[in-house]
């Protein structure tokens, strides 16, 4: 997988939660006719990615190898890298439900995988789902994905972007309750959301995004008659955002918005919390949609579905997510290279 001048890139997947749909389409995603000339990075267990190969009957013709050290990796094209994570057993697994055996096997991987990005072992993670009630069980102190990332690499503000080929979101909040939601909506907390999205859409683009900002309220508020989170809130980020020459809109009435946008009107939209961005995005684009956290010092994308415990291990499930998130990865990767490259 050949890099910005030559330089070859590499990344990292995460298995999720073991007792998903996981390791199912992470193998599926390798044998792609697309993917399994590049090498990469696996991280999870040795066990339960053995059971999986045989449940599926995914062929991976002797191209996995068991690494413990970045040194250890093979670039091969077709190279498939195994860090052995964790000492779950394939035969332990609780499949189809949440176990905090299997939460503390997710949570490790994405431990191990972050630290093997921030040495600069790969040049991005792409991550299979987790389970947060496994998380929980497991005495894991985040809710997910974006949290643990963040939290991990230090990041002094992030955000979680959903994007596809028909509608792209980033959130301002994503997982606490409506209230909690509400209470912590800031000009400042909205400003970032929407630098973040010019920076990343930008980059998956390649030119200057539009961007719509999503009222909170019923019609963005109708002037105050619905609330005053538009007037006092959204619109002075807005207006910073505009100072500072990004190309943004709103606040827009968010029963319109998402609509607008899939019709090409903006490139992405800023929503205000988790389901009013993922409910359009699911409803439009369930199996080619890509979770990004933006922000981040490392690269970070992700199906954007969850671990299907209701058909995990059936050889069911669909990899389209996993790979369109190979695809970001890759595209985010080369970007941040080129960026490091210029800057030396």
């Amino acid at each position: 997988m050949k890099g910005v001048e030559g330089r070859l890139m590499i990344t990292g997947i995460t298995m999720g939660d073991p007792s998903g749909v996981g390791p199912e389409i992470l193998l599926k995603a390798l044998v792609d006719k697309e993917k399994k000339n590049k090498p990469f990075v696996v991280f999870g267990g040795i066990s339960v990615l053995e059971k999986s190969l045989k449940e599926t009957g995914v062929d991976l013709e002797n191209r996995l190898r068991i690494v413990s050290y970045p040194e250890e990796i093979s670039l091969l094209p077709g190279a498939v890298n195994l860090v052995d994570c964790g000492t779950l057993e394939a035969n332990n697994l609780k499949i189809g439900e949440a176990s905090a055996e299997s939460g503390q096997a997710a949570y490790d991987a994405v431990d191990t995988a972050i630290k093997w990005a921030m040495e600069g072992a790969v040049d991005a993670v792409c991550t299979c789902p987790l389970n947060k009630e496994a998380l929980k069980m497991a005495g894991i102190p985040f809710p997910g994905h974006t949290e643990i990332f963040s939290s991990l690499t230090k990041a002094d503000k992030k955000a979680m972007l959903l994007f596809s080929e028909k509608l792209s979101v980033i959130h301002v909040t994503t997982h606490i309750s409506l209230k909690d939601a509400l209470e912590r909506l800031s000009k400042n907390r909205i400003l970032d959301a929407i630098e973040l999205a010019n920076e990343v859409m930008g980059t998956i683009l390649g030119r200057v995004p539009k961007i719509a900002v999503a009222g909170v309220n019923p019609h963005a508020g109708e002037n105050g008659l619905f609330g005053r989170e538009e007037i006092e809130i959204i619109a002075p980020a807005v207006q910073s955002a505009r100072l500072r020459n990004i190309e943004v809109e709103g606040p827009v009435s968010p029963d319109t918005v998402f609509f607008r946008a899939a019709n090409g009107e903006w490139d992405t939209v800023v929503a205000m919390y988790h389901d009013q961005g993922h409910i359009p995005m699911k409803i439009l684009d369930f199996h080619g949609g890509v979770n990004i956290t933006a922000g981040l010092p490392i690269v970070r994308t992700s199906v954007d579905h969850g671990t299907a415990f209701d058909i995990a291990w059936q050889n069911k499930a669909n990899p389209q997510s996993l790979l369109k998130a190979l695809d970001i990865a890759e595209i985010l990767a080369a970007r941040k290279i080129q960026t490091e490259t210029t800057e030396k």
